[in-house]
């Protein structure tokens, strides 16, 4: 269920955060950069993904405040291409290291944590508070890009340690 208010979203973030962190702090460097054999993508690049994905919530909003056309989900690429576009995002990290990943990480979650808490219920909560965010509010994309991310994320990291370990012990 979505968080309906800055409270709920608070708790969100926490919980979704440190549910994330707990199986990440499983991971060491070889297991982050081992891929899911139905898809190759590694733990790396999940957890890049949600940084970029962070930082595309605050373009969003800074350009929505500039009055600036927002580009949703980025520039050059529509809802249906996200497959393309996340492709692209992963082929551009491959140079970082897992700890490079995880320290850009923690500082978009800290960003988008402190954002939400300066931000008022009403600018979260308010219904169509910029023509950019649709039918959602605010706060709504705040959790796409923050709780909700770190819950599939969670879940596919999870299964990748599974796959793994089940290869490992046959």
């Amino acid at each position: 269920m979505a968080a309906e208010n800055k409270d709920d979203l608070q708790a969100l973030m926490q919980k979704d955060h440190a549910r994330l962190m707990k199986t990440l702090d499983t991971v060491d460097d070889a297991l982050a950069v081992t891929p899911m054999p139905e898809d190759g993508i590694t733990i790396k690049d999940t957890i890049d993904h949600r940084t970029h994905w962070i930082g595309l919530f605050f373009n969003w909003y800074a350009d929505g405040k500039a009055g600036r056309t927002v580009h949703l989900p980025a520039p050059g690429y529509k809802w249906n291409q996200l497959k393309e576009y996340n492709a692209k995002v992963r082929a551009a990290s491959q140079g970082k290291s897992w700890q490079a990943v995880l320290a850009d990480f923690a500082d978009a979650h800290n960003r988008l944590s402190a954002f939400i808490a300066a931000a008022d219920n009403s600018e979260l909560y308010t219904e169509k508070p910029y023509a950019w965010t649709g039918k959602w509010t605010l706060g709504r994309y705040a959790e796409a890009s923050g709780p909700s991310h770190y819950r599939s994320a969670n879940t596919y990291i999870r299964k990748l340690i599974r796959t793994v370990s089940k290869a490992a012990d046959a």
